[in-house]
């Protein structure tokens, strides 16, 4: 079984995305945290990561919606 981060940005009506497999879970942790480290001051207006395994079962996910934050500035 592999471990699955996924990096979402969505940026108006354009959304990108990037997929990283790791067999230990601990490296899919440390990816998935990092995704979140730049995702939290990204300038990317939606931006969220996904991490998962390879066989579909849900461990965590997080999104930053700096919409929200730049319309309460």
């Amino acid at each position: 079984m592999k471990y699955i981060v996924i990096e979402t940005q969505e940026n108006g009506d354009t959304v990108g995305n990037q997929v990283f497999a790791y067999d230990s879970p601990l490296d899919a942790e440390s990816k998935y945290y990092a995704v979140l480290s730049a995702a939290a001051v990204s300038p990317v207006p939606v931006h969220t990561a996904y991490l998962q395994t390879s066989d579909g079962r849900y461990i965590d996910s997080k999104c930053y919606d700096h919409r929200q934050s730049e319309s309460e500035e």
